[in-house]
């Protein structure tokens, strides 16, 4: 992992927090961790709700929501309710992954399908403010199922895993069990962002952003909300999870990786989630490419020659055809969605010509300036 991806600290040696997290996974008793969590998750929660249901997951359908509801479904007997965030441009793929999940496991599921023309305002103007068309995605899956927890009582919220801890972060997030608004709103991805910055743009008003505002502090009290991340109990691993949860009936993309990595069992459900992935690239200097295959490192998958050469291959492409999914979506004119792009472009990081514009191979990819991949000391 690059410096530049924030958050993400060096400690005196120059080890980096994501390989201290691996070391940190392999040291930790997860059986112990197993049994913290039948003793004062299972057992607090399991069918104290008489007549209610024992807990909420929040689902997108994709591999992690298949493995959270079979831990606590077909595991541990729980009784879910399953509450889902309409993606912001749904894949064929993704609706079907979502229709598997409370089929295979015999759910009840919510799927909260936002005000479009809402949504679609704030993805354009955070496309164009801070660089994330997703901002409003990443807002609205943590406070939805939330929400819903708060209004129907269910006092469990069960998460999959912690990002801080799998990808790298500051201590204290990737030791994290729960989460909750300051996880969100550090953590969460709203890039300095927040609801209240919304109201007025394009006309919003404050209540058509009611779905996206966390429940107070008072509300989640008397409620008694508490949020749980599964992977600070049980050992995260994506490849594993997929292995299992496709005898659920849960489909990997068969005709290839998705678009900007080499994976094909990751964000199915989004059609322009390359875009984003590309947005960081060009902020960061690395991609989604750059994740999978340090994961697959750390988990003993992968050499690290093996990891470099499929960064090379995939990381930084431009995201044709999530540039299309989300041209007609916006309404934008491509010069105008290459020229927002650009702005957000950490030109240190890439080659520019003599008049000091960014340059492109032949394929219309940016190219870097440093190709050093040396692994953390």
């Amino acid at each position: 992992m690059p410096n530049t991806k924030p958050d993400l600290f060096f400690d005196e040696k120059g080890v980096c927090d994501a390989c201290l997290s691996a070391k940190l996974k392999e040291a930790i008793d997860w059986d112990g961790r197993k049994r913290e969590f039948e003793k004062d998750i299972v057992a607090e929660y399991k069918g104290k709700t008489p007549g209610n249901y024992d807990c909420i997951i929040p689902v997108s359908g994709g591999k992690d929501s298949h493995y959270q509801v079979y831990l606590m479904k077909e595991v541990y007997k729980m009784n879910p309710l399953l509450i889902s965030f309409e993606s912001s441009y749904r894949t064929p793929l993704g609706r079907k992954n979502l229709d598997n999940i409370r089929k295979a496991f015999g759910v009840d599921l919510i799927v909260f399908e936002k005000n479009f023309d809402v949504y679609r305002k704030m993805s354009i103007e955070s496309f164009k403010r801070v660089g994330d068309e997703f901002w409003p995605n990443h807002v609205g899956i943590f406070t939805v199922p939330v929400r819903f927890a708060v209004q129907m009582k269910i006092p469990l919220i069960v998460w999959g895993e912690n990002s801080q801890l799998e990808y790298g972060g500051p201590k204290a997030a990737r030791m994290a069990n729960t989460l909750d608004r300051r996880w969100l709103e550090e953590f969460g991805g709203l890039l300095g962002l927040r609801v209240e910055d919304m109201v007025g743009v394009e006309g919003i008003t404050r209540n058509e952003l009611l779905p996206y505002f966390y429940p107070s502090a008072e509300e989640l009290r008397a409620a008694g909300i508490k949020g749980i991340f599964l992977g600070y109990y049980f050992k995260w691993d994506a490849r594993a999870e997929v292995k299992l949860v496709t005898q659920y009936g849960f489909s990997v993309k068969k005709d290839g990786p998705v678009e900007g990595t080499f994976t094909n069992y990751e964000n199915l459900d989004e059609a322009f989630q390359s875009v984003h992935d590309y947005l960081k690239f060009v902020k960061f200097g690395f991609g989604r490419a750059t994740d999978h295959a340090s994961l697959d490192i750390r988990n003993g998958r992968l050499t690290r020659q093996e990891g470099v050469a499929l960064v090379k291959k995939f990381d930084g492409k431009y995201p044709q055809k999530g540039a299309k999914a989300f041209l007609r979506y916006s309404g934008m004119s491509k010069k105008e969605f290459d020229k927002i792009i650009d702005s957000f472009t950490d030109k240190a990081l890439f080659m520019l010509g003599r008049d000091g514009k960014l340059l492109r191979d032949s394929g219309g990819n940016l190219m870097k300036k440093y190709q050093d991949y040396g692994p953390c000391i």
